[in-house]
């Protein structure tokens, strides 16, 4: 039976089951969408136009922006990769299943790190309800059998396994994580890595555009290792950092990319049935790539705004209002439900998602903030935030307290002189983190940028 006709026979299924047992979900439209996720890696809040970056060019982004939501206050749950990318894929703190640090070099390749199998992903549900699968670009949730991208609701996968991969990549023998897999047999690229995700991308949406479709697209850019080709490094000869300049084009090259994809959609005459996302998996790590977080401080590893507000887009032509700005908290735990409910997933009764689903929040049906509190826990860095309010606590200094809406660089600390709502915000804090799980691993240089592990 066709993907299609097991989509129809999902919904029919659907309809009929009892409200015992399932909800239903927020469905906007009657055409289950297309749904395609993209991802960049480290990518700086002030790197793209819409942000106000004006040396570096961002024409896609910046079209995806105009064309659809952006969100101001948009975090991710983790200020490093792969927790991120696990809270993002399950909907779910990663901290409430151990998830909560990038992997050490000694259990990088073995079976103690990876996004742990009680953990459904967003790809198992969407392959569930007749979704074709993709994966194209950077996993970093496990790398041995049964934590595969393949084992874990992708159909198909073109990328890498482990955190970061060079952008002229060769196969190395004994380290299948800097090799490029197409599903799970290695492969010889030859192309620049983000022209090839590009590439992939859209062979993918043209090899299934007539049947519902899945796609993620988590770039390594721009990400270290710092490498461009002359095609993009001679856009910005104004640019005379060199950092900087490769910085400019590994951004030039990912935008591209989107742009191919985004075309592709259009040619196919997706645009009105696919809801795209876009959103960085971290702030920029400013010292290692140039990448730069105005007007926010801190940076990657830290929890200070910098390292987890990013830039955050969602655009649904026909569903979602095009050019709207919307100023409300929200997180990346909220990708995973926002999609249940455009495609038509009821929630089983009982699954504990983090996450709100904000297709009502973004049309304007429904008013107020998707969330009461957004948490954050890495290591001995501590975060939470409640409306304008933010309590910050880093290992050896003293609680920060912040009011983000007079002041986003956090650089007036408040606690002194609002005790009450200081013991406010830690006693929420440890009402949440008593929910949480120990650490499944350590790993002391990813724990946090002041040196200590949980």
């Amino acid at each position: 039976m066709s993907r299609v006709g097991l989509c129809t026979i999902a919904v029919l299924l659907l309809a009929a089951a009892s409200p015992a047992t399932t909800r239903q979900s927020d469905r906007p439209a009657a055409v289950k969408p297309n749904i395609v996720l993209i991802v960049a890696d480290d990518l700086g809040y002030g790197d793209i136009g819409v942000h106000g970056c004006t040396e570096i060019p961002t024409p896609n982004i910046d079209a995806l922006a105009k064309s659809g939501v952006r969100c101001t206050n948009g975090y991710v749950t983790c200020p490093v990769c792969s927790p991120t990318r696990a809270g993002l894929l399950t909907g779910r703190y990663q901290t409430r299943f151990g998830h909560e640090f990038n992997p050490g070099p000694r259990n990088l390749a073995s079976r103690e790190f990876g996004l742990v199998r009680s953990q459904k992903t967003l790809a198992e549900r969407m392959r569930a309800e007749g979704y074709v699968t993709g994966l194209v670009g950077k996993w970093h949730l496990g790398s041995t059998v049964g934590l595969l991208p393949n084992d874990r609701g992708f159909d198909e996968f073109f990328g890498f396994l482990g955190g970061l991969s060079p952008y002229f990549p060769r196969r190395k023998a004994g380290d299948q994580r800097l090799m490029i897999l197409r599903n799970k047999e290695h492969v010889e690229e030859t192309s620049y890595l983000t022209d090839a995700f590009a590439r992939e991308a859209v062979g993918f949406i043209d090899r299934h555009q007539a049947e519902p479709f899945f796609l993620y697209l988590p770039f390594n850019a721009v990400h270290a290792p710092m490498q461009a080709i002359e095609k993009y490094r001679s856009r910005f000869p104004k640019i005379l950092d060199g950092r900087r300049r490769t910085y400019a084009a590994m951004l030039s090259a990912m935008d591209d990319a989107i742009g191919h994809v985004m075309a592709k959609l259009t040619e196919a005459k997706l645009d009105e049935n696919t809801l795209v996302i876009f959103l960085s998996d971290n702030g920029g790590p400013t010292r290692v790539t140039t990448a730069r977080n105005t007007p926010l401080s801190g940076a990657k590893t830290q929890v200070m705004e910098g390292g987890i507000r990013v830039p955050f887009l969602m655009r649904w032509t026909g569903t979602l209002p095009a050019g709207r700005v919307y100023e409300k908290p929200v997180i990346s735990l909220d990708i995973h439900p926002t999609v249940m409910a455009a495609v038509g997933i009821a929630q089983p009764m009982g699954t504990a998602l983090d996450g709100v689903n904000l297709l009502p929040y973004l049309t304007g049906r429904k008013k107020g903030s998707p969330h009461d509190a957004l948490f954050w826990r890495y290591g001995e860095q501590n975060a939470v935030r409640e409306g304008d309010w933010k309590l910050v606590r880093m290992p050896d200094e003293p609680d920060r307290l912040f009011n983000l809406a007079a002041d986003p660089g956090e650089m007036t600390n408040l606690a002194e002189s609002q005790p009450a709502r200081l013991k406010h915000l830690l006693a929420i804090y440890d009402a949440w983190n008593a929910k949480n799980v120990s650490a499944a691993w350590t790993y002391a240089a990813g724990a946090a940028a002041f040196g200590k592990k949980r």
